[in-house]
């Protein structure tokens, strides 16, 4: 491999809210860090996220609900997660909240204020307490990736922008030893490092219609099952219920679940309500059973979409507390005060991801994730609302301490060439199949139409989105049963014996198996 050529200790891949917390962490422990990122350092998807930070606090911030605690949090985490997230990982990450979220503080990002001058917060889908606190009203995603950018620009990180990640480079054991990349121009080069990090965000962009950004495509689960990872629970692709509905495809406007968890309620378009009789949280289920129903209910209907109704809030409350949503409304054309906002679901987040501990070790040595790629434990079937903030910030933090203890064990070493073939399908086929057949409610039939879709090799197809929707399809089709935001219209029950996760390999012919097939290799 020719080309320019970078060294460091920690390769960070991604600049969201877990790669910059645990690139800012990781060189304040004196480990040397690069940052690499496909956009700009303040492009990733944290910058979107608009409810906030599901975290409970201490007292002395006045910004707990008397009754809340952080195993009520545990709780009501476990119980979104429909029996697959990891107790004690859940308890470890949601206890280390407070601390992460003080540290933030500290970096500079700034929550919005009660009349009383506590921190104010607000409940979304799935909590049963006021836990989740938020900035500039809707916009908490942008605050914390700008306290984010801005710490690390007073830190020096350095940071390679509009780089692409072609490869996680491994010795001939499969240690890490760098990674292969591309400037702007395309031009290769490598980075040499015993230690990675892959804090790529989600993979949205997968799907026609998504609240990620276009660089939410998927990259982190391709480039780990390549560098011989395991990934897990991809079936559990989590759609947000209320994404502007204008009949564009790419990135929809999200319509944060804050504004349900201050009254506003969803109407079908015969005006009545979506949720009656659904669930005992009604508009606040958690988001699995939402979308779930809206799907549901389109279908009867016939329809493209249905109605978020906030026309209870005034001008002046609504402006204020959801201005992203208003401006998002107004430049749609649509008075989001006077009359109901059309939504309709859109891929949000992957609830599973490359397998982890809560402090991002992969069982590939020299390996770690964080934030949306990974998956600890926390969300199991079904992300818990505005949860992953959190999860980014407290796993970035223990990253930077896992590498930092790692390296006297790691060293810089020479990498082998991957000469597997990956082959792509075209971007847009591949959005349709994963839309059409792969989105909320799945059959066999179509399930197996998109793995012959997905098998056809053209010269314009991206290879790295194409074997991560090829191991969501191949998760999809194993789990023969609904459970979260799985939904299997050929198997709508739950079954007590697919209670646990499927994890998935790369075998040497680049196949998406199976784990348990790996352990067979060698055998007899």
């Amino acid at each position: 491999m020719t080309g320019w050529e970078a060294s460091a200790d920690l390769v960070v891949v991604g600049s969201g809210v877990a790669g910059l917390t645990a690139a800012i962490a990781a060189q304040e422990l004196g480990v040397r860090v690069l940052v690499v990122t496909k956009a700009g350092i303040a492009d990733g998807s944290t910058g979107w996220a608009q409810g906030g930070v599901a975290v409970v606090l201490p007292d002395d911030l006045g910004a707990r609900t008397p009754e809340d605690s952080v195993a009520a949090h545990v709780a009501d985490t476990m119980t979104a997660a429909a029996g697959l997230a990891e107790q004690a990982a859940t308890a470890a990450i949601l206890a280390d909240g407070p601390a992460a979220v003080r540290g933030l503080f500290a970096s500079g990002a700034r929550f919005d204020l009660a009349s009383d001058g506590t921190w104010a917060r607000t409940r979304e889908g799935g909590h049963r307490a006021f836990r989740v606190v938020h900035a500039g009203g809707d916009a908490t995603g942008a605050e914390v990736e700008r306290a984010l950018v801005e710490a690390a620009g007073k830190a020096s990180v350095p940071v390679l922008e509009r780089h692409l990640v072609t490869s996680v480079l491994t010795d001939a054991v499969g240690r890490v030893a760098g990674l292969a990349v591309s400037d702007g121009s395309g031009r290769p080069g490598v980075v040499s490092a015993p230690a990675v990090l892959l804090a790529t965000g989600g993979l949205g962009q997968l799907y026609s219609v998504t609240s990620n950004p276009e660089q939410a495509t998927g990259d982190g689960i391709g480039l780990a099952l390549r560098a011989g990872a395991r990934v897990a629970d991809l079936e559990f692709v989590q759609f947000h219920p209320t994404a502007l509905h204008t009949g564009a495809t790419g990135r929809a406007p999200l319509i944060t679940e804050a504004m349900r968890g201050e009254g506003a309620v969803l109407v079908d378009t015969a005006g009545e309500l979506v949720m009656a009789g659904v669930h005992p949280l009604g508009d606040l289920a958690p988001r699995d059973v939402v979308s779930g129903r809206i799907v549901r209910r389109l279908a009867e209907l016939s329809a493209e979409h249905v109605l978020l109704d906030a026309t209870h809030l005034d001008r002046d409350h609504f402006v204020r507390r959801f201005p992203t949503v208003y401006a998002s409304c107004r430049a749609a054309g649509i008075d989001p005060v006077i009359e109901p906002i059309p939504v309709a679901p859109a891929a949000h987040f992957s609830c599973g991801g490359v397998v982890t501990t809560v402090d991002g070790r992969t069982d590939v040595v020299g390996l770690y994730a964080a934030g949306e790629v990974a998956r600890t434990g926390l969300h199991g079937a079904n992300r818990l609302a505005s949860n992953s903030l959190l999860e980014g910030l407290v796993v970035g933090e223990r990253v930077a301490r896992a590498v930092h203890a790692d390296l006297p064990a790691l060293s810089l070493r020479s990498y082998v060439a991957d000469d597997r073939d990956v082959f792509g399908v075209a971007v847009d086929k591949l959005r349709t199949t994963m839309s059409r057949y792969v989105g909320i409610g799945r059959d066999a039939t179509g399930l197996a139409t998109a793995v012959d879709a997905l098998g056809q090799s053209t010269v314009d197809g991206d290879a790295g989105m194409t074997l991560t929707a090829r191991a969501i399809v191949t998760a999809a089709l194993a789990r023969t049963e609904s459970r979260g935001c799985h939904l299997r219209t050929d198997y709508p029950g739950s079954s007590e014996s697919w209670r646990h996760s499927l994890e998935f390999v790369m075998d040497p012919a680049g196949f998406v198996v199976p784990a348990e097939n790996r352990l067979l290799e060698g055998v007899g």
